[in-house]
């Protein structure tokens, strides 16, 4: 692909604050946002994401109340997603979720496996001092998960699909709906974002952005 197409797909893409609800994503365009998402990078390979894609509006409706930033988009956007941040249950080194992993996803063999575990060990406890507090590590978990988002969001873009990142959201409200609604163990999940996809409704006010200069320091 030409340098001048990606950039005219970040120069296309905004997010987009209500969206045409006459026009739906093809599924094979869907399905290929979504693969940009389960092929993204993530610290030491662990995935602390999963996505769910709410189609259903009535489901879509409970959460507008506690979406401050989401109340266009939920109930025009073609399709949305939730993603979910992984917490400590999971993400620890010691975690069966962790061991499973590199055994069953990953495939490294049991000394690999064991190397590769020390030194996610020595990152948690002392490189970045995660295990202070479940929050910390929640928060580590979710800093990652904006790189689907980014990657899904620029995708999107690069075939002529509008997007919108949302953090317009009361968490603790919203991880209630989740649990009450769809059934998700809030010892295990948290809310990381909402995404929503579709097509816009009206051209966005142009860009704007700061010079390359003013951002960007060579040393």
């Amino acid at each position: 692909m030409l340098k001048k197409e990606i950039l005219d797909a970040f120069r296309f893409r905004h997010a987009c604050k209500e969206f045409d609800e006459a026009r739906t994503i093809s599924a094979e365009d869907f399905d290929f946002l979504m693969e940009t998402a389960r092929l993204s990078p993530s610290s030491f390979g662990f995935e602390p994401w999963h996505f769910l894609v709410v189609q259903d509006m009535a489901v879509r409706e409970k959460f507008i109340p506690c979406s401050w930033g989401a109340r266009r988009q939920l109930p025009t956007a073609s399709h949305v997603v939730f993603t979910l941040v992984k917490k400590p249950y999971f993400m620890r080194y010691d975690s069966t979720y962790i061991q499973t992993f590199m055994k069953d996803i990953q495939k490294l063999p049991p000394e690999t496996a064991e190397v590769k575990g020390e030194f996610f060990k020595t990152f948690q406890e002392k490189d970045f001092n995660l295990l202070e507090s479940e929050r910390a590590l929640a928060d580590w978990a979710a800093h990652q998960t904006y790189i689907p988002l980014a990657n899904m969001m620029t995708a999107a873009a690069l075939i002529g699909i509008d997007s919108c990142p949302i953090e317009g959201f009361d968490r603790e409200q919203f991880d209630a709906v989740l649990a009450a609604e769809l059934n998700i163990d809030l010892q295990k999940y948290t809310i990381g974002h909402i995404c929503a996809f579709g097509y816009r409704k009206h051209e966005p006010r142009p860009k704007t952005r700061q010079h390359i200069t003013a951002v960007t320091t060579w040393i």
